[in-house]
């Protein structure tokens, strides 16, 4: 009991710190895409000469520091979690040669506990990501969290902190089942693609922090720029809905609105600044995390 609740600690301070770093690094490039997704007319240069001030491309810090970092840590314990029950039936394998202590899984299984555990810690952390969503745009001028708070509860009730989580989990799941899957399968393969001047060991014969941080990272840019780019659709949905509830009032309405109205094209709207953040925020965090969980494993 001692020993599982140590191991659980562990994947809660490793996905709050990587968590936490990705947010504080990367908040820019989440502001940027939220305000070209809020309107057709905005583009990436409109959306940065509408910020004031260098210090203004970290607002919305606060809340997403708060999302990303609590929600890195309780989905990375959860998932886990999923992937230990999943490989408790079946003898363990060696790590050597390995850059990660992970469990190891099928395909399928991989990406079963991504998207259990992805719509899981999603819902809990939906009101914090509306509070973000809202915080970033220029559609609203919220002085704190605390205000946006006030608002969006008396205007819309507990429901509007919950806007949107049908597109929002139509994203994370499906993207947190095919990073895992990418993940998983990237980390044997990349290491047979660099060249042996880039491998080295420790004394056990394991990958050493160089390599394995190396491995991890590659592979976790790579599966994350994939699958965000599948997800793109519902990302631009989700946001729209959480902009504007009154004009964007259901999936599917919002789906056929920015379809026929604008272009269909319009839904991988900050692709490329989506893009960018995940595929980074996933080297940093990950790379960290399976780092922190060796040291405490």
């Amino acid at each position: 009991m001692v020993e599982r609740s140590v191991k659980t600690r562990a994947h809660l301070v490793g996905g709050f710190a990587g968590g936490l770093a990705s947010a504080l690094t990367l908040q820019p490039l989440d502001l940027l895409k939220t305000r070209i997704q809020q309107s057709k007319d905005i583009t990436l240069w409109s959306a940065i000469k509408q910020v004031d001030s260098i210090k203004g491309l970290w607002r919305g810090t606060l809340a997403s520091s708060i999302r990303t970092s609590v929600g890195s840590a309780l989905y990375l314990s959860s998932l886990n979690l999923m992937r230990t029950a999943l490989a408790s039936s079946r003898k363990a394998g060696s790590s050597l040669g390995r850059s990660s202590k992970l469990p190891q899984l099928s395909m399928y299984e991989n990406l079963l506990a991504g998207v259990l555990a992805r719509g899981l810690v999603g819902y809990i952390t939906m009101p914090v990501t509306v509070l973000k969503v809202r915080y970033e745009s220029t559609l609203y001028q919220y002085r704190s969290l605390g205000e946006a708070t006030k608002d969006i509860y008396v205007k819309e009730g507990v429901r509007g902190f919950f806007r949107g989580f049908g597109p929002t989990c139509l994203r994370d799941a499906p993207y947190a089942g095919l990073y895992v899957l990418l993940y998983e399968r990237s980390k044997v393969v990349v290491p047979k693609l660099l060249p042996k001047t880039v491998i080295s060991y420790d004394p056990q014969g394991n990958y050493s922090t160089y390599t394995s941080t190396f491995v991890n990272a590659l592979s976790a840019i790579f599966s994350a720029s994939l699958a965000t780019t599948i997800t793109a659709p519902f990302d631009t949905i989700k946001t729209r809905m959480q902009l504007e509830p009154t004009k964007f009032t259901s999936f599917l309405r919002t789906t056929v609105v920015i379809s026929k109205e604008e272009n269909i094209l319009q839904l991988f709207s900050g692709l490329s600044m989506r893009l960018a953040r995940k595929a980074l925020s996933a080297g940093i965090a990950w790379g960290i995390y399976e780092e922190l969980i060796k040291k405490f494993m």
